[in-house]
């Protein structure tokens, strides 16, 4: 005896929001778990220049803030201190980074120290302007 068979094969519609559901799901997660690296730092604006240079060198930075705060090499540091430091390393040369809004006469003010340190070789930093 023979039976029929009486399935029938009925073709499917795949539904998509569940699917877009899952992606942005894992969107979220891959979002919320990964960690933002922000680079830890001095906030200064530089003044523009167009005749700057990369230096490359193993310099010492000194930063002026514009609230008049020192700095050597991204550490707090007063103006005593920072003659005491500059004694002991007259054979580097030194970057000044200062804010475009830190007056004239603290950048020179420091400039003058290190050059009567004997450094002599002192650059400032500045910004590259486009032409």
């Amino acid at each position: 005896m023979r039976f029929k068979r009486r399935v029938h094969f009925v073709k499917g519609n795949l539904d998509m929001a569940p699917l877009i559901d899952c992606i942005f799901l894992l969107l979220i997660f891959f979002l919320l778990t990964s960690n933002f690296i922000f680079q830890p730092g001095i906030k200064i604006n530089l003044p523009k220049a167009v005749t700057s240079e990369v230096v490359q060198e193993n310099t010492l930075v000194i930063t002026i803030t514009s609230d008049n705060r020192f700095y050597l090499n991204e550490t707090p540091i007063t103006f005593v201190e920072l003659k005491s430091k500059l004694k002991n390393n007259t054979n580097k040369s030194i970057l000044i980074k200062a804010d475009r809004d830190v007056a004239l006469g603290r950048v020179v003010k420091i400039w003058d120290f290190c050059r009567d340190m004997g450094i002599t070789q002192i650059n400032i930093a500045t910004n590259q302007e486009v032409r």
